[in-house]
């Protein structure tokens, strides 16, 4: 694992109780539980969060979403590449929008004022997400809603063909030098044989999400996984502060993190693919 010394960055977000897993002067990653985590970071240090939270979600009763593994419940029976399961997506309705509200209230103390929160969630947990949002102190936005072109066909009922991303701003919205944003966007996401994380978000369309963040600004993503959306906002111009509980995938992001910062990008990462 790549470790660097980033004492620039580590001190503009750390109160020096944690050590980052990686730093440079744009990057810090931290491994840990997120609750663990962001209370050690400095607040109005970032100026957009984009959360991807395990979704408790994925399947149609409650048994299924609390009892399945992450591979159960959102990989397709027939999917060769296996995938290591991650925590934490096991919450009741009850627990998700009460520990959402939680972590909501951390990222809302990181974020400067007029910083802005997205967080990804599913149909069933949209509720959930919303509630959880305002109940975090935040001024709810809007919901964007995320296309996905390749979807599993439902015969006899609507194909559920979108997740959304619900947004939010730390007081009244900072508009200065932003400029308008779709409310949708269609982007496949990344097959399934070549995801490093089971619920993998496409990095172009973590790029365009980015760009409501200011010039330089710093995007914090409490949920890393394997760094997507640390290598969307490095190749945006953007600084990024990550947190990952999984050993596994936090490994799998430093190591796209640091490929990134050194020029050599994803492949789908691409504008020119957009």
């Amino acid at each position: 694992m790549v470790m660097n010394a980033g004492e620039e960055m580590n001190s503009r977000i750390d109160d020096g109780s944690i050590e980052p897993i990686y730093c440079t002067s744009s990057t810090a990653l931290y491994a840990g539980d997120v609750l663990t985590v962001l209370p050690h970071l400095a607040s109005e240090s970032v100026h957009a969060v984009i959360a991807d939270p395990p979704y408790c979600s994925g399947a149609t009763a409650s048994a299924g979403r609390t009892g399945l593994s992450t591979r159960e419940k959102y990989v397709t029976t027939d999917a060769a590449h296996v995938l290591p399961d991650f925590e934490g997506d096991q919450r009741d309705q009850r627990s998700f929008t009460y520990w959402s509200t939680l972590w909501l209230a951390h990222c809302r103390r990181l974020t400067t004022p007029g910083g802005v929160v997205m967080v990804f969630t599913d149909w069933r947990q949209l509720p959930s997400v919303t509630d959880a949002i305002q109940a975090a102190g935040w001024t709810w936005r809007g919901i964007i809603a995320w296309h996905k072109p390749v979807a599993r066909v439902q015969v006899g009922r609507f194909t559920n063909s979108c997740e959304y991303i619900v947004w939010a701003s730390k007081g009244s919205l900072s508009r200065k030098g932003k400029p308008p944003l779709p409310g949708m966007y269609s982007q496949s996401a990344p097959h399934y044989s070549k995801r490093i994380h089971i619920t993998e978000k496409p990095v172009l369309l973590l790029r365009k999400l980015t760009r409501i963040a200011p010039e330089g600004g710093t995007v914090l993503d409490p949920f890393a996984g394997s760094g997507s959306t640390g290598v969307a906002a490095l190749l945006e111009g953007h600084c990024f502060v990550g947190v990952e509980l999984s050993a596994h995938y936090a490994e799998h992001a430093v190591a796209r993190l640091d490929a990134t910062g050194n020029g050599q990008a994803d492949a789908d990462a691409d504008p020119g693919q957009a």
